[in-house]
């Protein structure tokens, strides 16, 4: 099994490749090793001393670290995706639908907005989240409330350093381009 590995905008998360599918469905962003009980292999990562996000995408995984240096942890991840994938166990355990992440993030917005909603979701899902998966991330919608459309950011997108140049020159600009009313993103 070869692993490819790719930067990200982040310095602090690195992208891994398995070559194969990784997560079907929604993407699963866990910040801690509690969260991560439901995945056998993010729980594996977590168990490895200075990681402190994995990001599960369709067909790649995204690893955050501290101030450990990449040379240090990244032979430990590279063995812990390897082993986890060549064992046959699953991604996310048996009966673990996600359900439980969404509920934190429930969406807002006013009703006479839905069908503004629906175009702003649209655009997010064909043209900025297919895009930041290459960037090892995710971005979600939350919310929309007076020209503000709210938006989390995950993987490799959560907390890295260019995060506010893309959702300001890069969103923003698509939203208020396409969806009349849209005047601001802000990131939640």
């Amino acid at each position: 099994m070869f692993i490819q590995t790719e930067a990200t905008p982040n310095p602090a998360t690195l992208k891994f490749l398995p070559g194969r599918d990784v997560l079907a469905g929604e993407p699963r962003d866990f910040r801690s090793l509690e969260t991560a009980a439901a995945s056998p292999l993010a729980t594996g990562l977590f168990a490895i001393s200075g990681v402190t996000g994995v990001f599960l995408g369709s067909d790649f995984i995204s690893v955050t670290k501290d101030d450990t240096n990449w040379a240090h942890i990244k032979p430990a991840i590279l063995g812990v995706i390897m082993d986890h994938f060549l064992s046959g166990k699953p991604v996310i355990a048996e009966g673990e639908t996600g359900a439980e992440a969404l509920v934190e993030g429930e969406e807002f917005f006013e009703e006479e907005d839905k069908e503004m909603v629906e175009v702003i979701k649209e655009l997010l899902a064909t043209r900025v989240r297919p895009a930041v998966a290459m960037d090892g991330g995710d971005i979600i919608f939350r919310g929309y409330k007076e020209g503000t459309v709210f938006l989390h950011m995950q993987g490799a997108c959560s907390g890295c350093p260019s995060s506010t140049a893309t959702l300001k020159n890069g969103i923003e600009n698509l939203l208020r381009h396409f969806v009349p009313g849209v005047e601001a993103v802000q990131q939640v």
